[in-house]
């Protein structure tokens, strides 16, 4: 598909701290940071006027789902508004609890694990034809994804030890700590299936298009990191977008079904060479580096046949093929400012260097987390990013960012976040999915839109007028909407 509407989904880790004195659990935390939600909101899970999804889901985890993007700068914009929209909830909740004598702060991390081992995820969505092959499309798609974490990678510190997979292990730098490319690539244990959290496959395949499910369908990768970069996050998505456009157009590709793709997700992961040989299903041993060498010339090869689908196209290609050529030479300074997992390494190498220590030191797990943490000023990514020492995607500023936390994208969730931001202004109760608009009453109202690149609907124009007639006959101040 030419077009494609994309969007991420962001699971956030929460911990509250205090300097004396027991802290609050996670979920008390949680429950504490959606108390304004639940009661603007009537519930923990809500639709925003940007068009995007806030609820608090299993584990006490604030997740936000950006609305529908029909571009990666979009994705991109939407992905850091929702950092902005709960860091905006940990800063109410802080001044909450100091008002209240609770005191001691609270944090929010971009993550995939906690120091309890316990995973996370950070979940990717696709449009795609429903007349695509699925099954095709899947056994090709997986070993691009198994490899994917070279490039798109968040980095992650390991303790000394082998590393366990089900009843085997393997062992990397024995009697040292690691360092490794993926924060999620230890916790995936199938290929594909249609639970998320019971086998956390790398695809989840439970068919919910949430749009017209005779023209399309819906691929959720479940396997990737959460990044904090800008141009990493954009190289996710672009690459991931190529290589779907390419089995899309039915383009040959040779087969390289992996044996085990959960324990080669592990070697390669725990390998910064990018070299250990993973076993294919023909007998045949390849490397992480060839893999991804084969699909980005793969790649290049129909962008030049076919022509770029979108301005962001040679950038990502540039990105992918440097990143590439870093991991290969193991000089990582053409990439240190723009892909997370080397971002990080730099950060840690640094400390250690000046201090003389290693990675054993507790410091070094403890900057590693905080490298994830969302607040200005506090988080460790956002003090480079504010210093120039992590690279924003070409031709932004940051601001994108701030305009998404009010402003959908122009798509479908135009139309949606229109009708929530009337709909709060109005006063009124309304129930509302990713294709569907309810405004509850005596007379109910149903906007149904099923098309999610539709940016203007008779239905759903008349229903705001009605809204916005309702709030202007009130007499008292509409609410204003409670998010950024």
């Amino acid at each position: 598909m030419d077009r494609r509407i994309m969007g991420l989904e962001t699971e956030f880790g929460i911990v509250h701290r205090v300097p004396d004195g027991t802290p609050m659990t996670p979920d008390d935390t949680a429950r504490l940071l959606f108390r304004p939600i639940v009661e603007w909101g009537r519930s923990s899970n809500v639709f925003l006027p940007n068009g995007a999804r806030l609820y608090l889901d299993v584990g006490s985890h604030p997740e936000y789902a950006t609305a529908e993007c029909a571009s990666i700068d979009d994705a991109v914009a939407h992905d850091r508004a929702g950092e902005l929209i709960v860091d905006d909830m940990r800063r109410k909740l802080k001044a909450k609890l100091a008002a209240e004598r609770t005191g001691g702060s609270v944090y929010l991390f971009k993550n995939n694990v906690d120091s309890a081992g316990n995973s996370f995820g950070s979940h990717e969505n696709y449009m795609i034809a429903r007349t695509t092959r699925f099954a095709r499309l899947i056994a090709h798609l997986i070993p691009f994804l198994v490899t994917r974490q070279l490039i798109a990678g968040a980095g992650r510190v390991h303790p000394t030890g082998p590393v366990a997979f089900g009843q085997r292990s393997f062992t990397q730098n024995a009697g040292e700590p690691s360092y490794s490319f993926s924060q999620r690539a230890d916790h995936i244990w199938e290929d594909s299936s249609s639970s998320t959290t019971r086998a956390r496959p790398l695809i989840n395949t439970r068919d919910e298009p949430h749009a017209d499910s005779e023209r399309f369908r819906r691929l959720h990768v479940i396997v990737g990191d959460s990044t904090m970069s800008t141009t990493t996050t954009a190289l996710r998505l672009g690459a991931t977008d190529l290589m779907l456009r390419m089995v899309e157009a039915g383009n040959a590709m040779n087969d390289r079904t992996l044996v085990d793709p959960a324990l080669a997700l592990r070697q390669i992961s725990h390998d910064l060479t990018g070299t250990t040989p993973i076993e294919l299903s023909d007998g045949s041993k390849r490397s992480a580096l060839d893999l991804q060498r084969e699909y980005l010339e793969t790649v290049q090869r129909f962008v030049q046949a076919n022509g770029a689908h979108h301005d962001r196209v040679e950038w990502v290609l540039d990105l992918w093929e440097r990143t590439l050529t870093a991991v290969e030479s193991q000089d990582l300074t053409a990439i240190d400012t723009e892909i997370d997992w080397a971002i990080k390494k730099k950060l840690l190498d640094s400390w250690v260097a000046r201090n003389g220590a290693d990675y054993s030191a507790p410091r070094v797990a403890q900057m590693d987390l905080a490298y994830h943490d969302i607040a200005p000023g506090r988080g460790l990514f956002r003090i480079l990013e504010e210093r120039g020492m992590a690279a924003r995607l070409p031709g932004t500023d940051g601001s994108e960012a701030e305009q998404a936390t009010d402003q959908p994208p122009e798509t479908r969730a135009k139309i949606r976040g229109a009708l929530v931001r009337a709909a709060i202004e109005a006063g009124k109760h309304s129930t509302i999915d990713w294709v569907n608009v309810k405004i509850n009453g005596p007379t109910q109202q149903i906007v149904t839109l099923r098309d999610p690149f539709l940016t203007q609907d008779d239905g759903a124009d008349a229903m705001l007028a009605d809204l916005q007639a309702v709030a202007a006959s009130r007499q008292e101040e509409p609410p204003a909407p409670p998010i950024i």
